[in-house]
């Protein structure tokens, strides 16, 4: 049986649930040739996908002013509208995730600082067998959905609401600081997923959470047990 004391499950979405940073670097990339900037790498600007677009341009052109780095930006925006969902997947064992939440009668969701024009094509794009994904999901909360974002409780607690139970008894799996800060403030339990991009200056021992996740098998272990802590 389930842990009986989760009764549901949020996602984050870029670098957690969806590998998203393909797609991000290619806007990126045709941002910055429109500037006639070198392209990168996507492995060279990976880790800093799950903090939007303008970290992206920061990796790429860390020297920019603040004018030029909006100019990219908004040229980001407008290629990634575009091309959202084309090379973007779930990560490796996702999949399986989902099946057994659903199998289990667990509802589950997102919570994005991800602006709704982005994140509901999105998940509406990516396939669970042969529905949208979208049409699995209990709440989809994207960075405009209420006033505040992560890590504030405001987006959190409405998931909570629309999932149907308690902030205590839901989990909310992050790859970045303000994900778990964000589940802190919610008093939600909060997970650290070490697949997603989390770059090498980054520490994620000291972010307040409950349990880390090293790959999404370990999600299902830890629905099944009674009281664990870490898993791997």
């Amino acid at each position: 049986m389930p842990n009986s004391a989760i009764l549901g499950v949020l996602f984050d979405l870029d670098g957690t649930l969806v590998d998203t940073a393909p797609d991000l670097v290619a806007a990126l990339n045709l941002a910055l040739h429109d500037f006639d900037y070198p392209s990168v790498a996507l492995e060279d600007v990976r880790d800093a996908a799950s903090n939007g677009s303008l970290a992206l341009i920061t990796a790429a052109q860390p020297t920019l002013n603040a004018k030029r780095n909006a100019e990219l930006q908004q040229a980001l925006l407008t290629h990634y509208q575009r091309i959202n969902g084309d090379h973007a997947r779930l990560f490796d064992g996702i999949t399986e995730v989902l099946h057994y939440l659903m199998d289990n009668g667990i509802a589950f969701g997102v919570v994005t600082n991800k602006a709704a024009r982005f994140a509901r094509p999105l998940l509406a794009t990516l396939r669970l067998g042969q529905q949208p994904l979208i049409d699995y999901m209990s709440s989809v909360i994207s960075g405009d959905t209420t006033t505040q974002g992560k890590p504030a409780a405001a987006p959190m607690l409405l998931a909570a609401q629309q999932l149907g139970c308690h902030a205590h008894n839901i989990i909310y799996i992050g790859d970045a600081r303000r994900d778990l800060e964000a589940a802190q403030n919610s008093h939600m339990v909060g997970a650290i997923a070490m697949w997603g991009y989390i770059a090498a200056d980054d520490n994620p021992t000291h972010w307040p959470h409950q349990v880390r996740f090293d790959k999404p098998q370990a999600i299902i272990d830890f629905m099944t047990q009674a009281s664990v802590s870490h898993y791997a």
